[in-house]
């Protein structure tokens, strides 16, 4: 019954988009950056079949799908900064379950926000659940917001190019892209573990090299 509300509302929001193009993909990504936990995959990748055909620019579906990223990262940013973690984690608990939400989710954005810092706020914009929630913990720690402003739209820029990609790469065969959505998303995390392993082994190695500095002063 849950999955066949969200396949409706999944339906209604693509058919809002595609009313309304670059303005649509604006609002679905601004959506998929907030709380509503609704996959990125399924407004992007066809963009850019649609850009091989020529039917959509290149330019304005990145804008668009940047902007409205940021927009969605910014709003949550806010809603954290203004009412705080006692506030939001009353409201992840009694209101979450209806957006997939809870305190555990939460919990993990935050301590890998306290972990690695405010760069999460790029990291976090290419790990699937973390990448709508880290916004949050950026919003507790009161982050510096052009900072904050900076990092976002860069993970965000290159999850978006990503995604344009590999519609690119389809052309004109939307059919295929749908039948296998599942394995593209499959790959995309591959890929974006991969960026997140790398950041980390070369921070693990800035720290030992500092460390190694320290210790020969």
């Amino acid at each position: 019954m849950i999955a066949e509300l969200i396949n409706q509302f999944i339906e209604l929001l693509l058919a809002f988009a595609s009313q309304l193009g670059y303005f649509g993909i604006f609002i679905l990504m601004a959506v998929e950056s907030s709380f509503i936990p609704f996959p990125s995959e399924v407004v992007l990748i066809p963009a850019g079949a649609l850009i091989a055909r020529g039917e959509m620019a290149l330019t304005a579906v990145f804008l668009a799908g940047l902007l409205g990223s940021l927009a969605g990262a910014l709003f949550n940013y806010f809603f954290a900064l203004l009412l705080g973690r006692r506030s939001v984690d009353y409201l992840v608990n009694k209101y979450g379950k209806f957006l997939f939400l809870d305190r555990e989710k939460l919990y993990n954005a935050d301590t890998y926000f306290k972990k690695h810092g405010e760069i999460t706020t790029f990291i976090g914009r290419l790990i699937p659940v973390i990448r709508q929630l880290i916004s949050l913990p950026a919003g507790f720690a009161r982050m510096n917001l052009f900072k904050f402003c900076l990092f976002t739209a860069l993970g965000a820029g290159i999850w978006t190019l990503i995604l344009i990609y590999i519609g690119y790469l389809f052309g004109q065969n939307i059919v295929l892209i749908k039948e296998n959505i599942n394995i593209i998303t499959l790959i995309l995390l591959l890929l974006s573990s991969i960026i997140v392993a790398v950041y980390i082994l070369a921070r693990k190695r800035k720290r030992g090299l500092s460390k190694r500095i320290a210790n020969k002063l």
